[in-house]
């Protein structure tokens, strides 16, 4: 993100209103992490394990950290996994060039 502060915005989350910086163009993003947000706090508030506005954030962001996470470590495998490809598909192109002699 940029240093610009850009202007203040009204999102809702809970039934609490707040205001927050967002740089200009990027209302819609703010508005659908806020909306998403907000359904994953009332889904921890509804299954009736949590009180409190306080506990039922704490909660939410934990569970959201944890899903992050585990996001970014099944893509680093992908991505891993990808490397080792391309690899193996270098050495094998670069052992034909040797065999066929084309890197002379």
């Amino acid at each position: 993100m940029s240093n610009d502060p850009g202007h203040k915005v009204a999102i809702r989350i809970m039934d609490k209103e707040y205001l927050v910086g967002c740089p200009e163009g990027a209302e819609n993003e703010l508005f659908t992490s806020a909306e998403y947000l907000d359904k994953k706090m009332r889904e921890i508030r509804d299954a009736g394990k949590v009180l409190g506005l306080e506990r039922v954030a704490v909660m939410t962001a934990l569970n959201l950290s944890h899903e992050l996470l585990k996001s970014k470590a099944e893509h680093q495998g992908k991505f891993d996994e990808r490397i080792q490809k391309l690899n193996k598909k270098i050495d094998s192109s670069l052992a034909i060039t040797e065999k066929t002699g084309l890197n002379e």
